[in-house]
């Protein structure tokens, strides 16, 4: 069952893709839409680890999809775009022995996955005003913030820090060059 579930999910996505593309081109007819209904009505009333077997069952490969890859994900402005170009990529270091690895999404352009120890989220990229990069899964309410030297994963519905002091090797480099060479405090000012 757990292979079944496993192979669903990584061929979902392409089979949504394909299917997509096919619905764009190809004219519906009504009673073919009137055979799929019952099919997605008997997908939605069962438990939601044997919704992807149901699916399959009844013949509803759209609806496993559905199922699989989760609510759709909309597409990014070229702000969020230009902003997801700058994010550090890969497994990411942070104190006390933790790590983040942000990858991105590779079926949803400019989206990244954000996981470690005990987390996983779909993160999009947000427009901010002082030039932070911020990730956010505005439903598992997490936000990933990254500056010039650090970065940090918080979970704001619980109000905790997941993970702090998350540096890249670039991020390494500017703090070392802080460490080096310390901007003027603001306090010391002629």
């Amino acid at each position: 069952m757990k292979t079944l579930i496993a192979t669903l999910m990584i061929a979902a996505p392409l089979v949504a893709i394909s299917h997509s593309a096919v619905a764009e081109t190809a004219p519906k007819s009504k009673a073919a839409a009137a055979k799929k209904a019952p099919a997605a009505k008997k997908a939605t009333t069962t438990s939601k680890k044997g919704k992807a077997a149901a699916a399959v069952a009844a013949g509803g490969a759209g609806a496993a999809a559905a199922v699989a890859a989760g609510p759709a994900s909309a597409a990014l402005g070229t702000e969020e775009l230009a902003v997801a170009e700058r994010v550090h990529k890969g497994r990411i270091a942070c104190e006390l022995g933790a790590y983040v690895n942000v990858n991105a999404d590779t079926a949803n352009p400019g989206y990244f996955i954000v996981d470690g120890r005990g987390f996983k989220y779909h993160m999009s990229p947000v427009k901010t005003s002082t030039g932070t990069v911020r990730l956010e899964d505005k439903a598992a309410g997490a936000v990933w913030l990254q500056i010039a030297n650090k970065s940090m994963l918080m979970n704001q519905k619980a109000g905790q820090r997941l993970a702090d002091e998350c540096m890249s090797p670039e991020q390494q480099q500017v703090a070392e060059a802080i460490r080096k060479n310390p901007p003027p405090s603001l306090l010391d000012s002629k």
